[in-house]
């Protein structure tokens, strides 16, 4: 900064700039509000259907998130530049101040251009006579002080200028279109976070074989203190490179040397890394500056090429950049432009002799989080489970083909009855590619990773949620739109299929991940069972939609797809637990206050019983399939599925759905059931209520069933259960117990159950699959 610009400067005008930024952030918090009580209000209760339901609810939803952002960058701007205003206009003060000390030194203050100056000593008009013979006012020592002292101030504002500078042009470039919600109160705390950026970028610059513990640990300190900061991730990301990033990641993760040599705190720190990196970068990718979009393109150039290292095998960019995005939050559109080509290239590679990523010449171990079954070689599986933590980018890359654009209502919307009408990423995951173990010495044999990571990348793209959210996430409610029940239409149509039996047994790892999907739209799957046929739903209104565009898979696609589910063990249970509770939401929905509210109870249980019937049948078929003569595993095995209350265990009621965790998983391990209404009022005096507080003491209590289970009580467990349902329900309505008999409901419900499947020769879903 020149000095007579900082001397002579009139901030006035920077004074009506930031009062008219502080005047917009005011009047656009005011819009924001509104926005979010009428627009989005209104659009959240209003019946959307056909093109409305995704073209014109998504605008709406987007355009409110704008005037939330434009307040955000509004008010942003404004504090820094006050700030700002306030650190010149003292540095003014001080520099003014320091001149007028140097003046009484008899100093000369000269501005010679291009941020320098001078100070010079005035000449004495009595030197001649100075016995001493000093010929200036003052000495030396007091021009370098004032001009060091100048210089310091100078230095200091050109500083606070540059650094809010530079920041307002990274707040700005954030957002290509629109606006951008990067918020900060202060311009210290921007520049704070560049500088930081800086600092860290340095250490990536390194050999990363010589980038010591300590330094790894200052570096995940601040990665994990700044992740989710905009100017921090993308100043740091853009300074470092993309390929920098690659070959530094490989070089700490898994690095080249001669001879073993075991460091538990380097590993420690590098596992650490990986997320903490991982995370960066994702956040990095959602700014749309020129920098950014530039770094994200050459990312997916590097993909399929070696990076030259001697770290990692010489991995390609794929083979490191999958890993790191294991974590965080990417922009959707860099994802999906990162997972087409990488799937262009796979399947070029993919059933050669020698796989390409998993070979005995590949010894990288480039994953460092559950790497005994997954060490990391397969990019395939790193880039699933970044759309698994990505819900938009998962829905965007399985998207129905002949859906993205559709003015069809649901109803007449056409359910996928062929190849051609799924995915072609997801008909080349499922079916074609051909998938390889990535497990270590230690690992368990014949598992794959990919898989698993393929069924957690459909459960974000079914959900709309991660598929590790919490249940304090999943209070939002239901995240369901037409767009992923067109995923899950096309999941149906592939496992519901005659080679979905097949297809669920050969891909074990997916089975859980199905159960949760198929719990989560089992409301949809009840509408579709209740139908007579495909173009008669007579109980259709008994199962109301919950979100607008709800997926459709006909009558026997629903029987099909379920009755796959009830061959696995583990899906089993999760649906039987979802359907459970979507009844038991259904019943406390239609208390007998008029006879439709009584009607609909009699609908919801015998439809219940029905899609009960069909896991039930179809699990015990595949028992007796699998286990044939060894009649004492065949009946512990009917023994743990016939153990599936204890699921509903501390599961989370609201917003429309049940958040259940899964015992023996981590806290995020969860699944979802719809409710039958947003929220639940004085939940724990509800039927559902009951059950969850009942399931919750029986597990408490460490509650264990019958270890072993022969088919008949296997059974007649289940028609005690809906017995039970059933009595609830009336003991909480006496006066319907009449009705009830009257209208032979008990018999209903059990002739529902027991009349689906092979027990009464009428077996309605696939068959077991028998190898």
């Amino acid at each position: 900064m020149d000095l007579d610009a900082l001397r002579y400067g009139n901030f006035h005008q920077l004074g009506e700039a930031i009062d008219d930024w502080e005047g917009m952030a005011k009047n656009l918090k005011k819009l924001a509000t509104e926005a979010d009580r009428n627009l989005k209000g209104k659009a959240d209760k209003a019946h959307w259907a056909g093109k409305n339901a995704t073209v014109s609810r998504e605008f709406i939803v987007k355009t409110v998130g704008e005037f939330s952002d434009a307040h955000t960058q509004a008010d942003t701007v404004a504090k820094i530049l006050k700030d700002t205003h306030g650190e010149l206009v003292d540095y003014r003060t001080q520099l003014n101040d320091a001149i007028e000390r140097a003046h009484k030194k008899h100093l000369t203050v000269i501005d010679t251009g291009d941020g320098s100056f001078t100070v010079s000593a005035n000449t004495r008009p009595d030197w001649a006579s100075d016995p001493s013979g000093e010929h200036g006012a003052i000495s030396q020592q007091d021009v370098d002080a004032a001009r060091d002292e100048i210089q310091g101030i100078l230095s200091k504002a050109t500083e606070s200028d540059s650094t809010a500078a530079k920041a307002l042009r990274l707040i700005v470039d954030q957002a290509k279109y629109g606006f951008s919600g990067a918020s900060y109160g202060s311009r210290d705390a921007a520049a704070q976070a560049i500088e930081e950026a800086e600092k860290m970028a340095k250490i990536l610059a390194k050999d990363p074989h010589k980038v010591t513990n300590t330094e790894l640990a200052t570096l995940n300190s601040a990665l994990a203190k700044y992740k989710d900061d905009p100017l921090f991730a993308e100043e740091f990301t853009t300074r470092v490179g993309p390929k920098r990033v690659l070959t530094f990641w490989a070089g700490i993760a898994d690095p080249y040397q001669g001879e073993f040599n075991y460091d538990p705190e380097r590993d420690k720190q590098a596992k650490q890394l990986q997320k903490n990196l991982g995370m960066t970068l994702g956040r990095a990718t959602l700014s749309d500056s020129d920098k950014m979009t530039a770094w994200k393109s050459e990312i997916v150039k590097l993909g399929p090429n070696q990076l030259g290292i001697d770290d990692a095998s010489n991995p390609t960019g794929y083979g490191v950049m999958s890993n790191l995005m294991r974590f965080g939050d990417y922009d959707d559109d860099f994802l999906y432009d990162y997972g087409d080509n990488l799937f262009t290239y796979d399947k070029q590679v993919n059933g050669q002799a020698i796989n390409p990523w998993i070979n005995n010449a590949n010894t990288a171990d480039l994953n460092l989080w559950g790497n005994k079954n997954d060490r990391g070689r397969d990019p395939m599986t790193g880039f699933l489970e970044a759309l698994g933590h990505n819900p938009g980018a998962s829905e965007q890359f399985f998207a129905r083909p002949d859906y993205s654009d559709t003015t069809m209502t649901t109803m007449d919307r056409d359910t996928v009855d062929a190849d051609s009408e799924v995915n072609e990423h997801l008909r080349y995951l499922t079916k074609e590619r051909v998938w390889m173990p990535d497990t270590a010495m230690d690992g368990k044999d014949g598992y794959v990773a990919g898989r698993n990571a393929l069924g957690h990348a459909l459960e974000a793209a079914t959900t709309g949620y991660p598929s590790d959210a919490d249940a304090k996430a999943v209070v939002a409610g239901d995240r369901r739109t037409a767009n992923s029940a067109g995923v899950m239409e096309q999941i149906v149509y592939l496992y519901g299929s005659k080679d979905g039996p097949a297809m669920l047994h050969g891909q074990p790892e997916l089975a859980d991940s199905l159960g949760k999907i198929g719990g989560a739209y089992i409301d949809d799957i009840d509408r579709d069972i209740s139908g007579v046929s495909d173009y008669q739903k007579n109980l259709g209104n008994d199962f109301p939609a919950r979100y607008d565009g709800h997926a459709t898979f006909g009558n026997q696609g629903a029987i099909n797809f379920l009755s796959v589910l009830g061959q696995n063990e583990d899906s089993h249970k999760i649906v039987t637990a979802a359907q459970h509770i979507y009844t038991l939401s259904l019943l406390d929905s239609y208390p007998p206050s008029n006879d439709g509210n009584v009607e609909h109870a009699r609908d919801a249980m015998v439809v219940g019983a029905e899609a009960r019937g069909i896991l039930d049948h179809s699990r015990a078929q595949q028992v007796e399939t699998t286990y044939k003569d060894n009649v004492e595993a065949a009946n512990k095995a009917l023994a743990r599925s016939a153990d599936w209350k204890k699921l509903i265990a501390g599961a989370v009621v609201a917003g429309g759905v049940a958040a259940v965790p899964l015992p023996g998983s981590t806290a995020a391990a969860l699944f979802l059931a719809p409710l039958a209404a947003d929220q639940v009022q004085n939940a724990t005096n509800t039927l559902l209520g009951h059950e969850i507080d009942k399931a919750t003491d029986a597990a408490e209590a460490k509650w264990q069933g019958d270890s072993q289970l022969a088919s008949e009580k296997f059974f007649g467990a289940g028609a005690n259960d809906l017995g039970k349902m059933y009595d609830s329900y009336l003991n909480a309505h006496p006066d319907v117990a009449q009705t009830a008999d009257r209208g032979q409901w008990a018999e209903d419900i059990k002739s529902a159950y027991t009349g689906t499947g092979a027990l009464e020769n009428d077996y309605r879903g696939l068959p077991p699959y028998s190898g």
